[in-house]
């Protein structure tokens, strides 16, 4: 990769200026990563969760039913592609067989598809008619016994396929009209505030250890004193924690609420959140 394509890439995923990356490539000797750390810690960058991802096009597509339900990605080069007819086909048909596989993609790559042809053939196949380079990115499967999955999808293409997928599996013997709306906008919470974990104590320690080096060079640049900077620091990680984790999360419908206190309020004793999964193209 170029100093230029690397300059385009960095800006892309930090949103800082052209000179910033520049600089920051030159200190950090080309790594992409370490370049997108200095511009956060030097407070440039604007999007700090998406810094280490690659911005990429593509589709999500959703199938299933609410007892099984899943999710898989397939990423393109531009959204010209994302929007062609034939690549729509072929991944919604991938969808169905990746539920059937259960998102195992090893096996899913040798499934045959409705023309006798693997997925693997029939993508080779369309990336030579496309001319684009497609790959089968993310993908997840949710099933669990005594369970009920709510989905939702937001920047819909066509039918089943989407820009963000969502599912959220919720474990309860009630099924009635509270639950479905419940279901749906716990859905709807998840697309927009993106959550990495249910609770805190989930959250992946890379992530938080991340997180925690971060803080801890901000606060070398500030020039407090240690006893002071720790207590900021314990102060941020808390925050982050809470903000990240679902059930501390600010209900989006009502955000003087967390979610654990809507939950609280329904009432129902037996009602548990099983497991959630959220994918977008681009992060």
């Amino acid at each position: 990769m170029s100093d230029i394509e690397k300059i385009k890439k960095l800006r892309q995923s930090t949103g800082a200026g052209f000179k910033d990356c520049n600089l920051a490539l030159k200190d950090s000797k080309g790594d992409l990563d370490k370049a997108a750390e200095l511009l956060r810690v030097k407070g440039i960058a604007k999007a700090s969760k998406k810094m280490s991802r690659d911005a990429k096009e593509g589709v999500v597509v959703l199938s299933g039913d609410e007892n099984k339900t899943s999710l898989i990605e397939v990423n393109c080069e531009t959204d010209f592609v994302a929007k062609n007819d034939d690549f729509i086909n072929f991944v919604k048909e991938i969808g169905e067989i990746n539920n059937l596989c259960s998102s195992n993609i090893d096996k899913l790559s040798s499934t045959p598809m409705s023309n006798g042809k693997s997925v693997n053939d029939n993508l080779v196949a369309l990336i030579a008619k496309i001319g684009e380079k497609i790959t089968i990115g993310r993908a997840k499967t949710i099933q669990n016994p005594e369970s009920q999955n709510f989905i939702y999808q937001h920047s819909i293409i066509k039918d089943n396929v989407s820009k963000l997928g969502v599912i959220v599996c919720i474990e309860t013997s009630k099924k009635n009209d509270q639950i479905n709306s419940f279901g749906k906008q716990l859905s709807m919470h998840i697309a927009a505030s993106n959550p990495l974990a249910l609770n805190s104590d989930e959250i992946n320690q890379e992530i938080i250890s991340k997180e925690l080096e971060l803080i801890s060079e901000e606060l070398k640049n500030s020039g407090k004193p240690e006893e002071i900077a720790k207590k900021i620091s314990l102060g941020k990680i808390n925050k982050f924690k809470e903000e990240n984790s679902l059930m501390t999360q600010d209900w989006v419908m009502e955000p003087k609420k967390k979610v654990k206190d809507i939950i609280s309020e329904m009432s129902i004793q037996d009602l548990r959140i099983k497991d959630f999964t959220r994918i977008k193209i681009g992060e």
